[in-house]
């Protein structure tokens, strides 16, 4: 029987899956760390480029290049936004 938010396997195991907050995708890391804790201590670049590289080929496998890419390309911004090519 599925239920909205938890699979019941039988009468005494209930496994709550939260797709939001914590998708297994999230704590995959050996480290048992989740990358927010380390991406809120930096600018909204770094901290994505940093994501897409802890989890790159983690949610869907054949995305790692695109994964990757992104992050890649929140580098490039935040070199382009420290050069000041961006105006204000």
């Amino acid at each position: 029987m599925l239920l909205i938010g938890k699979m019941k396997m039988s009468d005494n195991l209930n496994i709550t899956v939260d797709q939001v907050n914590h998708p297994a995708h999230y704590t995959t890391d050996p480290s048992g760390v989740e990358c927010i804790e380390i991406t809120r201590h930096r600018t909204f670049n770094i901290g994505n480029a940093f994501k897409y590289l802890w989890r790159a080929g983690l949610k869907d496998e054949e995305k790692t290049i695109q994964d990757l890419e992104k992050a890649i390309f929140y580098i490039k911004d935040e070199i382009n936004r420290l050069e000041g090519k961006y105006v204000n």
